[in-house]
């Protein structure tokens, strides 16, 4: 969830009485988040992280992460958990990253609705495209996004469903510094660029539930189409992307989940904003998302998850992928492993706060790539 931040948790009793730590650890908020037990009533979950960091091209950044669980019918015992997360990020050079996500179950599971607006004006790393990219070339760029997306899906079959897809995006850049990489490489779409994407998608889910999975299969696959409305470079043709999960209990308390998902693109001149990036805080842990990127992505991962308390548990990762041009090179796939910690602030709701570590390669003459994740929920 956070890829540009670094993101401190602290939770202080110490200066406390011992009587009143006491009774603030037997208050009925405080339970809610240290209980074994779950809440008979099905009520409503909620968690806020603080977000703290600094970087020369930002300054001091800060802001709030958090998340809101929730049933639509409570009396529905088949239902799934809808939720409503909201990130927000400034610094102190007036930049800022909002974003508002929405992923609605009604009664039954009979329609399943999914809603994103974000506004970011904030600087990232660009090192060129390709996955043979350097560390040394990386150029900073300022980016300015608005995106809207909505979609809608309808059971029509048990665990199948059908919907339709809508996206608005619009990008500008702006160059740090000029005669960077950003400069000398011939890009599609340099200033940025807007598009209208509408389309379908196809999801088959037979999770146990769709927070904490522990068995079940997931398969859901997009394919949207952009027409040309603006001309220019802005982009117009196809995209489809799929991911697959698969679930396995290998006891009570120990699931392994396997992840594997693909990104292409039907267009000779793509915009270099919409290429696929590899690694981010779901896939690929380890890498800095957009280290490389380019028009097609291909990744798969394994993970052990071990939920020895019903408040804590531990996982272990590894995956592997690639981006390329038209034709993926397995044999020059890229590696990443890790491991974290899980603490589950919600057990009506499975819902867990994730810290993970993530390794990549170290390419020659470069330090070994890794990255720190704090995020809301498990990867996959």
């Amino acid at each position: 969830m956070y890829k540009h931040s670094i993101v401190l948790l602290l939770v202080l009793l110490l200066g406390i009485p011992a009587k009143a730590q006491k009774k603030l650890l037997q208050s009925k908020l405080v339970q809610r988040f240290i209980s074994s037990k779950k809440d008979s009533t099905r009520s409503a979950g909620f968690v806020l992280l603080p977000v703290l960091g600094s970087a020369p091209e930002t300054g001091l950044e800060f802001g709030l992460a958090g998340i809101y669980n929730f049933y639509v019918d409570k009396t529905d015992p088949t239902i799934r958990t809808s939720s409503t997360a909201l990130q927000t990020s400034f610094t102190t050079k007036s930049q800022f990253d909002v974003k508002l996500t929405t992923d609605i179950w009604t009664k039954k599971n009979e329609w399943h609705y999914l809603g994103e607006i974000r506004f970011r004006n904030f600087p990232f790393n660009f090192y060129g495209l390709g996955d043979q990219t350097l560390d040394q070339d990386k150029d900073i760029l300022r980016q300015r996004l608005f995106r809207i997306r909505a979609e809608a899906e309808k059971k029509w079959l048990p665990h199948y469903y059908g919907g339709l897809v809508a996206l608005f995006e619009n990008y500008t850049y702006q160059d740090k510094e000029a005669g960077g990489i950003f400069d000398k490489e011939l890009l599609q779409g340099k200033s940025g660029g807007h598009y209208i994407a509408l389309g379908i998608s196809q999801l088959y889910d037979s999770r146990n539930t769709n927070t904490y999975t522990t068995k079940g299969f997931y398969a859901r696959g997009r394919y949207t189409y952009s027409p040309n409305l603006w001309g220019g470079q802005n982009f117009s043709g196809s995209h489809l992307d799929g991911e697959l999960r698969a679930f396995f209990p290998l006891t009570p308390t120990l699931t392994l989940g396997l992840n594997s998902e693909y990104q292409t693109y039907f267009n000779k001149a793509i915009p270099f904003y919409l290429t696929p990036q590899l690694g981010y805080d779901e896939m690929m842990r380890g890498y800095y998302q957009g280290r490389y990127r380019d028009n097609n992505f291909l990744a798969a991962q394994a993970e052990l998850r071990w939920r020895f308390h019903p408040r804590l548990g531990l996982a272990a990762f590894a995956a592997t992928g690639t981006v390329y041009p038209k034709t993926p090179d397995l044999t020059a796939l890229k590696g990443s492993f890790g491991g974290g910690l899980r603490y589950f602030f919600d057990l009506e709701h499975n819902s867990s706060i994730r810290v993970d570590y993530g390794v990549g390669e170290k390419r020659p003459g470069e330090k070994r790539q890794t990255g720190l994740y704090l995020s809301l929920g498990e990867a996959f």
